[in-house]
């Protein structure tokens, strides 16, 4: 894939004191977004907002959207013509949005979504909809969700969402929650020359030769330049390697295959995971999210205690990052899956580790994230 430096005029370089929907939208700018289509949501409502201000200075298209599915299938369309295009809604616009981001897998169209999640339609924190971000949409697909933990992550997370859509050809999810979005933090953006973005790869076909869903088996297509007289036909319905409408069961076992494959056979070089405190830890917490910040707190109390406890931070939590969860497993005598919900992703953490150690569950439903003091006695709980 093309790889280049950020725009100079796209980046606000230097240290600023910023609300965290508010660094999400400069991690756009800088990734080269320049087409926007949302509709106005809390806690989400400041992306759209400083979305309208920012896009129209670097010379970009703001459209608000009369609900979210208008939203997300105007950024389909605007992704397929070439825009690095994104919308942002909060749990319940996500719902609305499934259609269209079937679609989006289906047609391999590179949008980013921003969810900032809420809580039972309120503006509490939590983590509920990390299922729904992988299998909410019809048919078969493979999701790509960040899960940024800071303010500082918001910004960074956004560029490698847009980096990881563009290569993949395939939609990614920001995992925000109100917890960080609405939090005002240290926000630290680099020089433009220290920012690497990659833009998608375009044919050197003829549009005679040129066919739009041609890939290898794992791979991705190349696409096609608006306007240069290239015919595409988008369909939602299984289509053959020339984009028309074909319900071959062969050929669209053959699409679904490389559509789920990029993924998963690209899995290691997509999936991040930062080790902390690990490399002599007996007890692992495994935690993404804002629920990174007081497990690490936590696994500090446990030390001071005498028990040596690490944390697992996952960066993003589809794909599964397994070849990491599985060697902190094979690492440590038990494995503590953190999360704002009832117990959703640790089933996940469960899967992957079993046979190699044991895994226990700290949840919260609550509204709230956990304290580290809730985590720490969670865990000497569970240990006595």
């Amino acid at each position: 894939m093309p790889i280049v430096q950020a725009d100079p005029k796209r980046v606000e370089s230097g240290i600023h004191f910023t609300l965290g929907n508010y660094a999400l939208v400069e991690g756009a700018i800088t990734a080269g977004c320049d087409f926007f289509g949302g509709d106005p949501i809390t806690p989400a409502n400041e992306i759209s907002e400083m979305m309208s201000k920012r896009l129209p200075q670097v010379g970009g298209k703001f459209m608000q959207g009369e609900d979210e599915l208008c939203s997300i299938y105007a950024c389909a369309g605007a992704a397929l013509a070439g825009a690095k295009a994104m919308t942002a809604t909060a749990s319940a616009g996500f719902n609305y949005m499934q259609e269209g981001l079937g679609y989006c897998y289906t047609v391999e169209a590179p949008v980013v979504i921003a969810n900032v999640q809420r809580c039972r339609g309120e503006n509490y924190a939590s983590q509920a909809d990390v299922m729904q971000m992988r299998w909410g949409a019809s048919g078969d697909y493979e999701a790509i969700v960040v899960c940024p933990a800071s303010v500082q992550e918001l910004y960074d997370y956004t560029i490698w969402a847009f980096n990881l859509a563009q290569e993949y050809r395939n939609p990614v999810i920001i995992m925000s929650e109100t917890t960080i979005a609405l939090m005002r933090e240290r926000l630290d953006i680099p020089p433009a020359a220290q920012i690497s973005l990659t833009n998608r790869r375009y044919t050197t076909l003829s549009p005679e030769e040129y066919m739009p869903f041609a890939a290898a088996p794992y791979g991705c297509p190349d696409a096609a330049p608006l306007g240069k007289g290239y015919h595409t036909i988008y369909s939602l319905n299984p289509h053959n390697e020339a984009g028309g409408i074909d319900w071959d069961p062969q050929e669209f076992d053959r699409l679904y295959r490389r559509i789920t494959g990029k993924i998963r056979e690209n899995s290691d070089q997509i999936c991040r995971t930062e080790r902390i405190m690990l490399d002599d830890a007996e007890y692992a917490l495994v935690a993404y999210g804002s629920e990174t910040r007081p497990a690490v707190e936590a696994a500090q109390m446990l030390r001071e205690d005498g028990i040596k406890a690490g944390v697992l931070k996952l960066c993003n939590v589809w794909p599964v990052p397994e070849r990491q969860i599985r060697g902190a497993a094979r690492e440590v005598r038990k494995l503590f899956a953190v999360e704002m919900n009832i117990g959703k992703y640790a089933g996940e953490i469960e899967r992957v580790a079993s046979g190699i150690c044991g895994v226990s569950r700290i949840t919260k439903n609550l509204g709230l994230i956990h304290t580290p003091t809730e985590i720490y006695q969670a865990i000497k709980e569970d240990l006595k």
